[in-house]
């Protein structure tokens, strides 16, 4: 019986990783919770900060911890979904990683 509680659990724990992201929700989280900070920083749209010839986001791992930082610095308030399905949008917008 404590092995099947057991299994139930991880189970549960594993099943939001599987879900799908959203990329339309991602460019709404996106554009509601990042782009202010980023116009504030780099002017125009902001999205500057993703096109730069020296932008340190180099891979998908790499992204996913910025957008995870930049929730933590801002006191955002995203889910880890929620930073899930930004980054998703950036890797297809912008970065487009191989």
């Amino acid at each position: 019986m404590r092995q099947l509680l057991f299994l139930l659990l991880a189970a549960s724990l594993v099943t939001p990783a599987l879900a799908a992201v959203d990329i339309e929700k991602g460019k709404r989280l996106h554009d509601k919770q990042c782009v202010g900070c980023h116009v504030e920083r780099y002017g125009g749209d902001g999205s500057q900060i993703y096109l730069r010839t020296d932008r340190i986001i180099r891979d998908r791992a790499a992204l996913d911890q910025r957008v995870a930082t930049c929730n933590a610095m801002t006191n955002a308030g995203l889910l880890p979904e929620d930073e899930q399905n930004i980054a998703a949008y950036l890797a297809q917008h912008y970065y487009k990683f191989k």
